[in-house]
C-alpha cells in the first residue's frame, strides 16, 4: 500500500471521480483514507461525488474514519455543490426527441419494491 501511494504522490493533482458511488469494504476505505491522509496538506485532490458530506458514513463503514476523512478534505478545500439536472440524462432525452420516440424517464426501485413486484407476479 505504502508503495501505491508514494507512487501516486509523484502527481501534483490527483483526481478520483464519482467516490461516493460505490459502497468499499474496510481494506479499501482504509486505503482510500490512507491515500486522503498522506496528501493532506501535501498535494491536491479533485474528488466528484454523487452524496453529501452528511451521506459519507455510506463511503466509510467506521464513523470516526468518516468524520476524520471529511475533516482532512474539507480543510483548506473549495467546494462546489451542483444541484443541476444530469448531461447524460438530458443528452439521452435529446437524442431519443430527434428519433422521433417519446422521452421516457427511468425510475429507482429498491429490491424490496422490486422483491415484492416479483412476489405478486409468481401469487
Amino acid at each position: 500500500m505504502e508503495a501505491a501511494i508514494a507512487k501516486l504522490d509523484k502527481y501534483h493533482l490527483l483526481v478520483l471521480d464519482d467516490l461516493a458511488y460505490v459502497t468499499k469494504d474496510q481494506a479499501e476505505t482504509s486505503v482510500l483514507f490512507e491515500l486522503i491522509s498522506a496528501r493532506y496538506e501535501r498535494r491536491s485532490m479533485l474528488i466528484t461525488a454523487n452524496q453529501p458530506f452528511g451521506e459519507w458514513n455510506r463511503v466509510f463503514p467506521d464513523p470516526a474514519m468518516t468524520l476524520a476523512a471529511v475533516d482532512r478534505l474539507v480543510h483548506h478545500a473549495t467546494i462546489f455543490e451542483m444541484n443541476v439536472e444530469s448531461y447524460r440524462r438530458r443528452s439521452a432525452l435529446q437524442r431519443q426527441s430527434r428519433a422521433g420516440r417519446p422521452p421516457t424517464f427511468a425510475t429507482i426501485k429498491s429490491t424490496e419494491e422490486m422483491s415484492r413486484t416479483d412476489n405478486q407476479t409468481s401469487e
